[in-house]
């Protein structure tokens, strides 16, 4: 397939730098940890991206798993475009934001009361307050690896795009803004119940990502994963599911459907809105009642509920909820995997999956067959000793044969219902010509 030079691209970046820090509005699109520069779109519809050079590229970070229907849905775009037909925002409820909760709610009934925000950021930081109002308490647990937005209080081994950071934070975070929030290893119980059993009574909520997507794809264990429910429960805490990524993704009700595991509270995003800005919090309708203006916790915002991005998010959630989705989505994603598992066997990688999200994790360069090169990818240690240089030359050989996948070693790629079998397979024979 291989692309044209991206001599537009390479201009438009250097036009950016001029007015834009680094000449990206979030960090990773700028691509330097893979060692090359951005490429600037021009439209995007199904599972393609074309960029300004003409370049015809097959998208596996889909928007960062935004695009489960695809780029440029024609049904999520069309009710996109006649909500703007009746008006952009109006800082005044409207009865999309209505129907859009209940379709939430429907799908993840947990979420019994919920509020729309505009970022995911918005959407964990808000429901931190809540924890903190609802229990009286200060401390928050979040485990290493687990990102949760830009809030200063969760930019602590938060992963992604701060797991270069020497001191696993940012600068310009003051100590005080970090002195309550608690960080524990991922898939680690014996460290959870030994954290819970001292310090319990004095934690207001913990919060993870039921499956990490911002240090990779890290599956939980099952035995984790309840252990999150017991030690909240017993302790009065509440256990907030940020399912930013994986709500809507890995099943219609999200990770909490597909382990079987009821948090307090949940945090949505990304698909949510369709494509829009648009995110949720919500959870049991106790808790929901301390947030103004029913109770003392504030959280406010002019564009929250955005009648564009609800249509959208109606549309999208309208769409999942068509009988064989997920069944379907499922079982072409086992297929993309089954053979890829295939073809980097004996590479010293390693692959995580869940669902229709994957990453491959480049080992470093010890022995094939060491115990080093085998080991599973279980939390954020194990994800930090993967070969970023080896996987920045998969990404360029990727990239070169018309394929974007998600820029970072630390990130998850997306398959989404766009992503047919003739795609994937092209996909398959470019990995295994990169990883040679």
């Amino acid at each position: 397939m291989g692309i044209n030079e991206r001599i537009k691209s390479a201009a438009a970046f250097e036009r950016a730098q001029k007015v834009i820090p680094g000449g990206v509005n979030s960090p990773v699109r700028a691509l330097r940890s893979v060692g090359t520069t951005p490429l600037f779109v021009k439209e995007a519809k199904g599972a393609y991206l074309t960029d300004i050079d003409n370049n015809r590229i097959i998208d596996f970070c889909m928007s960062w798993g935004v695009f489960i229907l695809g780029h440029n849905n024609d049904r999520v775009s069309q009710a996109a475009v006649d909500a703007v037909g009746h008006g952009s925002s109006y800082g005044i409820p409207c009865e999309a934001e209505t129907t859009l909760a209940e379709k939430v709610r429907e799908a993840i009934p947990s979420m019994e009361r919920l509020r729309f925000v505009n970022s995911g950021t918005e959407a964990t930081m808000s429901a931190i307050r809540v924890a903190r109002g609802y229990t009286g308490r200060d401390i928050l647990v979040k485990f290493e690896g687990n990102y949760h937005g830009h809030a200063d209080h969760l930019l602590v081994a938060a992963g992604s795009g701060v797991a270069n950071i020497s001191n696993a934070s940012s600068a310009g975070v003051p100590d005080g803004f970090v002195k309550y929030t608690v960080v524990l290893p991922y898939n680690d119980v014996e460290a959870l119940r030994a954290y819970f059993a001292e310090n319990g009574d004095r934690v207001a909520a913990l919060i993870l990502e039921p499956v990490a997507c911002n240090m990779g794809v890290v599956v939980p264990t099952e035995e984790f994963l309840k252990a999150t429910r017991e030690v909240t429960e017993k302790h009065g805490a509440v256990l907030i599911f940020d399912e930013v990524i994986t709500g809507f993704r890995l099943a219609r009700g999200g990770a909490q459907q597909r382990y079987g595991i009821t948090p307090d509270m949940t945090t949505v995003g990304k698909i949510v809105g369709g494509g829009f800005p648009a995110a949720a919090f919500g959870g049991r309708a106790d808790i929901m009642r301390v947030l103004a203006p029913e109770g003392p916790v504030y959280q406010a915002g002019t564009l929250s509920g955005n009648p564009v991005a609800m249509a959208a998010g109606i549309e999208t959630l309208t769409q999942l909820s068509a009988p064989g989705f997920y069944e379907t989505l499922e079982a072409r994603s086992d297929r993309f995997i089954a053979s890829l598992e295939k073809i980097i066997a004996g590479k010293g990688i390693q692959l995580n999956r869940c669902g229709s999200m994957f990453t491959l994790f480049f080992r470093s360069a010890s022995p094939l067959g060491s115990s080093k090169n085998d080991a599973p990818v279980r939390n954020f240690q194990d994800t930090k000793r993967s070969d970023q240089e080896r996987f920045a030359r998969y990404f360029r050989s990727m990239l070169s044969r018309g394929i974007y996948v998600s820029p970072s070693q630390f990130e998850g790629n997306f398959i989404s219902a766009t992503h047919t079998d003739e795609i994937l397979d092209y996909v398959l024979e470019s990995i295994a010509q990169s990883i040679e």
